[in-house]
């Protein structure tokens, strides 16, 4: 009789280990990237699109390394005070890495790291619990753009559309969504349809390091907040 699958041991310790040396290597690289490159920056995301991102990693990895994953894990290899730090003042950055943040080891000078994450700003299609940038509403009346095909797909959004000589109506005004309301997942595909984009993924500088500067982007916390935080 042949052995059942659901019976086949797993041995976790191996599954740990994995993921241990994973980490490790993160804080390995992290350490290696602060001895080979001059400055770091801290930067948050909203919108992210992996793409997007790779194609803007693309651009800097002649002479820069990003990291994004485990805030814990970076703040590790950083060092979380003083006494741990791998250079001075370093522990503050750990202090910042907080929510959707990133960090990115550089030779470029300041001036152009500033000008590369303050001008990037990629349009994308919204996903579900987007909020909404706008209200779009359809009119009653044909909807020309969309196919015959298309019209039971449209009904499943909840349209009220039907089909009038191979044409797809709508047979009564409709709002697909409201200004500053989170989109449902019938609303994001709806204006995916309609080829409205109400995503801006963008990358925001939090702070930067050097060996002789530490500076702050953002409102908030002055030097002396993150020293001690």
């Amino acid at each position: 009789m042949p052995k059942s699958k659901r019976n086949k041991q797993v041995t976790l310790s191996k599954t740990k280990k994995k993921g241990r040396d994973h980490k490790e290597g993160i804080v390995n690289s992290i350490k290696d990237a602060a001895e080979e490159y001059n400055s770091v920056y801290v930067f948050s995301f909203e919108n992210m699109r992996n793409q997007k991102l790779k194609e803007f990693r693309d651009q800097l990895k002649s002479n820069s390394r990003f990291f994004l994953g485990s805030n814990k894990v970076m703040q590790v290899a950083l060092g979380r005070s003083p006494s741990h730090e791998l250079k001075p003042n370093l522990h503050k950055l750990s202090k910042l890495l907080r929510g959707d943040a990133g960090m990115v080891f550089t030779n470029l000078p300041k001036e152009e790291v500033e000008r590369l994450f303050n001008g990037f700003e990629e349009y994308d299609f919204a996903r579900t619990g987007t909020v909404a940038t706008e209200k779009v509403d359809l009119k009653e009346g044909p909807l020309e753009q969309f196919t015959h095909e298309m019209e039971p797909f449209l009904r499943k959004q909840g349209m009220p559309v039907r089909l009038n000589k191979g044409v797809v109506e709508l047979v009564s005004d409709y709002v697909v969504c409201e200004e500053g309301k989170p989109l449902s997942p019938e609303a994001a595909r709806i204006l995916r349809l309609l080829g409205i984009k109400m995503a801006t993924f963008r990358l925001h500088l939090i702070c930067r390091w050097s060996s002789d500067d530490f500076e702050l982007y953002i409102d908030g916390p002055d030097d002396s907040d993150v020293e001690c935080a």
